[in-house]
């Protein structure tokens, strides 16, 4: 048995290693594509987004499998939230811009790239940063951008869908624009990225897999009008999103007005105690 797991482990790595690398050259191609051809409308950038998104998930030979329709015009996209792997699915399938936390802006690569492309950052304990990212986020819809967002405010285990913050419901009210739920399923639990676990132990773990299954489900437009509040929206929105994954809610919905901020992880990239990386 030991044998079996020290052949195969080098075999992992060498995926590990080719997977970063190929999306590496991609993100840094993206990057000065960006710049060369000085990308300044929202769909512009999207749509190089969306290129890039797509080719890192055929990198990492993720299998994405969609039921139902992708919105054909701007929209807000509300799915609950599993892994950093959400927005590659969704945006490599879908233009759109994502609103994302602050803290991703700083991450090595990732963070230039992402905001070249479009990415809204807003930081959650800021009622400034909050109105600031809505106000984008308006502008974006209202040029006929869809935006992604994730109304739960954290990965979850994928068991249970979080209460919505309603602030995103609010700017797709004012834009005037629908609300498309939508869920996201993996083919292994493994898949999820929450607690405290940093960045680069899970992303070994998950690209030494040969393949990895991804289920979007897209529900019906919601007519954000068709609700008296952002709240109410909210909540609707919410329950579509449980009745795509089809299990039943656990306690009723309590829609968020203000979003809780989830403790911090200790490092988005790696901690200082695990420097050298191991792939089981």
């Amino acid at each position: 048995m030991r044998v079996a797991v020290t052949r195969r482990t080098p075999r992992r790595a060498v995926r590990v290693a080719s997977r970063a690398a190929r999306a590496s050259f991609a993100i840094f191609a993206a990057i000065g594509d960006a710049r060369i051809e000085r990308l300044h409308s929202r769909r512009a950038r999207a749509e190089r987004c969306r290129r890039l998104l797509a080719e890192v998930a055929d990198v990492h030979d993720l299998h994405i499998a969609i039921e139902g329709a992708l919105p054909t015009t701007a929209s807000v996209i509300a799915s609950n939230h599993v892994s950093y792997l959400d927005p590659i699915a969704i945006g490599g399938r879908l233009e759109c811009t994502t609103l994302a936390k602050r803290e991703v802006a700083s991450w090595p690569v990732i963070g230039q790239a992402a905001g070249l492309m479009g990415a809204i950052f807003v930081d959650r304990s800021s009622t400034h940063s909050r109105a600031a990212a809505l106000l984008a986020a308006i502008r974006a819809l209202r040029e006929g951008v869809s935006v992604l967002n994730f109304p739960e405010g954290t990965t979850t285990d994928g068991e249970r869908v979080m209460p919505f913050a309603a602030g995103i419901f609010g700017a797709a009210r004012i834009a005037g624009v629908p609300v498309v739920p939508l869920a996201i399923r993996y083919g292994t639990p493994k898949a999820a990225w929450t607690g405290g676990e940093t960045f680069l132990p899970h992303y070994a773990r998950t690209a030494a897999r040969a393949t990895l299954s991804v289920h979007l489900r897209f529900g019906e437009a919601i007519d954000s009008h068709a609700h008296v509040s952002a709240v109410a929206l909210a909540g609707a929105a919410r329950r579509a999103v449980i009745d795509l994954l089809r299990f039943e809610p656990e306690d009723p919905h309590e829609p968020r007005i203000r979003a809780v901020v989830p403790a911090s992880r200790p490092d988005p990239v790696l901690p200082a105690a695990e420097r050298q990386l191991h792939v089981a």
